[in-house]
């Protein structure tokens, strides 16, 4: 079972969640945030989660 606290968040298309070993990318946002690419294995596409 995964804790909240250890997922990336969500398929923004399909609400399958996205695990740490999932992320493709990791980058800065203008507001210096980390922004994150992951695939999503149920939709097979690379999403941003949310």
């Amino acid at each position: 079972m995964t804790s909240d606290s250890t997922i990336l968040g969500r398929c923004p298309d399909c609400g399958a969640e996205i695990e740490p070993y999932q992320s493709l990318i990791e980058f800065e946002e203008a507001d210096g945030t980390t922004g994150v690419f992951a695939e999503c294995y149920s939709c097979d596409e690379v999403v941003r989660p949310e």
